[in-house]
């Protein structure tokens, strides 16, 4: 019902939707839902952390990194690293960090 929440917001948001799935202790699974041209604008993270694409395409961009995910592709985030996320169509993501 999580995600089908987030999809719901962003029926009217303006940003991205993101929602926690799961937290323990520092684990966290989140779900990121994402209308095309959205931005992830930049952000760090201090825990190792990976995104997966359910469904759609992503771009996932560092100072001088690239990455291009579409779906069941995924991203490793490296800790401490200034990165932003664009959907490059409505999208829906799976956010893993710990």
């Amino acid at each position: 019902m999580i995600i089908q929440e987030a999809l719901n917001q962003l029926e009217k948001s303006t940003h991205p939707v993101a929602k926690i799935l799961q937290k323990v202790g520092h684990f966290k699974v989140l779900v990121i839902a994402f209308k095309k041209g959205m931005i992830l604008k930049d952000h760090q993270t201090s825990l190792p952390a990976k995104i997966f694409v359910l469904n759609g395409s992503i771009a996932y961009r560092e100072t001088n990194r690239e990455v291009f995910a579409h779906t069941y592709q995924e991203v490793e985030i490296p800790i401490q690293t200034i990165h932003n996320v664009e959907a490059l169509e409505d999208s829906l993501c799976m956010l893993i960090q710990g």
